[in-house]
């Protein structure tokens, strides 16, 4: 048995989906079966992969699909069971089949009523929104404090029987929320209507109980039957839920080992099986969705990723934004932050993507510098013992060096 964990470094969209499809693939030539571990976020996730002649963005299942794995949502994955058959159909389309999907009984499912108000609420904030993406992630974890919607409890369900548990929540939840949020619902436009609709509620209602059949559900104990499992972590390490340095613009989710480590200890104990820990980063950083971001112009706000397919305007995160990375001491605080805090003994190594639109280089507030000479820098010496290169966004394409 082998581990990787794919961890984003920064504030999302660095590459996680390229990671998950390298390893994947490698763990396709030695004919080892693997199992890809969904473990925070859920539909909000966009992870892009690309083979010659074909390329998907993943949401929910694994982003090791294409290489025949397995994928398994964690307790701590907020599945949107409404968006699954759209994701798993497209894929089915495009790659003849749609991947075995293992569940945990104890996933906390997202529904309408969360997306609905997750979305008026950034919609009121107007120029002060807090950068979500309209999934209803938080809204899904605060009520699932009182009223949880546990996957277990769906499953098996017809929808008559889970429009009733819907209404249960609409009827119980939804007017403690609203009156907490202070949200005036004969106000508040479209979205109040649609909280309002039983027949937004009753197709919400079909859509999933039809979609559980998509999934089994397990255990996670069944998980050390694999030769290898792969983590694919979602968002990145400065958007975590306790980094408060970037507050109140931040996931309601632990997006770095926190997660992976809880698993792991629930499975072996202390004898853990070979790992390594990927934090992966472009190289230069991104964010997409409100909030600061370190080293930006503000004259240009996005210098460097003029021909990001996956990451386009919409009405919730507007436009991608980049700049550099700062410098190397900078560059390693949330990364040592999560180590120390996890404390998972492994190799540390870092995956650097987009390099083809760096001329090879980390792009950094003080100039460009040649990836191994910025990583032998004294903030960093130590800290990874392999790198990956990337300079396309093809997973046959990656290069690896060897830290000394």
């Amino acid at each position: 048995m082998s581990v990787t964990i794919i961890i984003g470094k920064n504030f999302g969209d660095e590459g996680k989906g390229l990671a998950a499809d390298y390893f994947a693939s490698r763990s396709a030539r030695a004919n080892a079966s693997v199992i890809c571990i969904r473990h925070n976020g859920g539909a909000q996730a966009g992870h892009t992969v690309d083979l010659p002649g074909r390329r998907f963005v993943f949401s929910q299942l694994s982003s090791a699909s294409f290489r025949s794995a397995d994928t398994y949502w964690a307790d701590s994955f907020l599945p949107d069971l409404y968006k699954l058959s759209d994701e798993a159909e497209r894929f089915r389309a495009l790659a003849g089949s749609v991947p075995q999907i293992y569940a945990s009984p104890d996933c906390r499912c997202t529904y309408i009523g969360d997306i609905l108000l997750n979305m008026l609420l950034e919609t009121a904030r107007g120029k002060n929104r807090h950068g979500s993406c309209g999934m209803g992630i938080n809204e899904a974890v605060v009520r699932s404090e009182k009223y949880p919607l546990r996957l277990g409890d769906i499953a098996g369900q017809d929808a008559a029987m889970l429009y009733e548990r819907l209404r249960i929540l609409q009827r119980d939840y939804l007017p403690q929320r609203i009156s907490e949020l202070q949200i005036d619902l004969h106000n508040a436009g479209e979205y109040g209507k649609l909280l309002q609709s039983d027949t937004v509620l009753r197709n919400a209602a079909e859509t999933m109980a039809r979609n559980t059949e998509y999934l089994e559900l397990r255990e996670p104990l069944f998980l050390c039957e694999y030769d290898d499992m792969l983590f694919e972590g979602a968002q990145g390490l400065l958007l975590d839920e306790f980094y408060t340095a970037y507050a109140p613009h931040l996931t309601t989710s632990r997006t770095g080992l926190t997660e992976p480590a809880r698993i792991l200890h629930s499975l072996y104990g202390d004898s853990f099986p070979k790992t390594e820990i990927v934090y992966i980063t472009r190289s230069y950083v991104t964010r997409h969705g409100a909030g600061p971001l370190p080293h930006a112009d503000p004259s240009d706000p996005n210098p460097y990723s003029k021909q990001d397919r996956t990451n386009i305007r919409n009405e919730w995160q507007g436009s991608l934004r980049s700049a550099p990375h700062g410098n190397p001491a900078e560059f390693a605080e949330a990364v040592r932050a999560d180590l120390s805090a996890a404390q998972i003994p492994a190799a540390v190594s870092l995956f650097v993507t987009h390099l083809n639109e760096s001329d090879g280089c980390f792009i950094t507030s003080s100039g460009r510098i040649p990836v191994n000479d910025f990583c032998a820098a004294e903030a960093l010496r130590g800290l990874f013992s392999k790198l990956y290169f990337s300079e396309t966004p093809f997973a046959e394409n990656v290069r690896i060096s060897n830290l000394i």
